[in-house]
């Protein structure tokens, strides 16, 4: 690990202003990922800038409408939370399903949403990686390449998104918040990951300097009815290889008024399906063929390489399995 300096402000005005000074700084606050990278030295900050001690960044609200969560909120007290729980039930498995116990004690909301691939090349400063150095080459294109993305590639890079709860906030039609230099600007959490194109080391939106302070959700029908499956290899700690997020507003005998579905582990980005709505509006969940529509569109476009088409069976799976489990929920209720 390369020598760094550690500075804790008091203030998110001091924290911004020493971003600003520092290009190479960069937050700290739960930490999981960044130290990680940090002792592989695929990243090598300058400066830590630690923000846990920032006023009102780890609070979690709930008003007639919307659910607020800030950036510094813990992963476990997101989960736990009966306002989440009960108002968006696939966020609270999202966060449930990730990491270890240990992990989300720690794990920041605003961390989480910024973790970065877990491709070994990209992890490995022996390899070739246009995502971490552009220009040399995608390694894993040819190379090992089983856990990672068929969706949203493009030549320069194939490396999957790993996390959970940001396709669970992009179905859930999600905003991101931000505050930097330019000022505080929000964004669609399905607009918040970049496709990797032809610059695959920019991630995100995040511009030199800002900062993530929470994230936003509406509530209602769709978030209430919302589930987050997990596909992987061994049940826990464990990253996905397909996640499905569906949520849906069922009328009184069960048939599907409105939907959203976004899928995690196969993309390069939360992947969210913008047709779902259109697809499955006045459906029974059980209608093969909307069923059948909804996952073509789903992987439309997609890329397997020689070790991750699997993904593709498992997916048109685990999206039918998702739906059935969501509308088998609500005809307990029902009845």
């Amino acid at each position: 690990m390369q020598p760094f300096g550690y500075v804790e402000p008091r203030t998110r005005d001091e924290a911004l202003r020493l971003a600003r000074e520092h290009p190479d700084a960069r937050f700290l606050a739960g930490g999981t990922t960044l130290v990680d990278l940090m002792k592989s030295g695929v990243m090598q900050p300058t400066l830590l800038i630690d923000v846990n001690r920032l006023p009102g960044l780890d609070a979690i609200g709930l008003t007639e409408d919307a659910l607020a969560i800030g950036a510094l909120a813990r992963m476990s007290d997101v989960a736990s939370h009966p306002g989440v729980r009960e108002q968006a039930p696939g966020l609270s498995e999202s966060l449930l399903v990730a990491a270890s116990g240990q992990l989300r004690n720690m794990a920041s909301i605003g961390g989480n949403l910024l973790q970065r691939t877990r491709c070994v090349y990209f992890r490995d400063r022996h390899f070739p990686c246009n995502k971490r150095v552009p220009g040399t080459g995608c390694s894993a294109i040819g190379g090992e390449n089983r856990n990672l993305a068929v969706l949203g590639t493009s030549e320069h890079c194939i490396a999957n998104y790993p996390g959970d709860f940001a396709v669970m906030l992009a179905a859930l039609d999600g905003v991101v918040h931000l505050d930097g230099p330019s000022g505080a600007r929000s964004v669609v959490a399905a607009g918040f990951h970049y496709l990797p194109g032809g610059t695959p080391e920019i991630e995100t939106v995040v511009g030199a300097g800002e900062i993530v302070t929470g994230v936003t959700l509406p509530t209602g029908p769709l978030s209430r009815w919302s589930h987050y499956l997990k596909v992987r290899d061994r049940s826990s700690y464990e990253y996905a290889s397909v996640s499905v997020a569906v949520a849906a507003e069922f009328a009184g005998d069960g048939t599907i008024l409105d939907a959203r579905l976004a899928l995690g582990g196969l993309a390069a980005v939360p992947w969210r399906v913008a047709p779902a709505a259109a697809l499955l509006a006045g459906r029974r969940p059980d209608d093969a063929r909307a069923l059948a529509r909804l996952v073509e569109a789903a992987l439309d476009g997609a890329h397997p390489q020689t070790g991750n088409a699997y993904k593709l069976p498992q997916a048109r799976a685990a999206i039918g399995r998702a739906l059935r489990t969501l509308a088998d929920r609500h005809a307990e209720v029902r009845t």
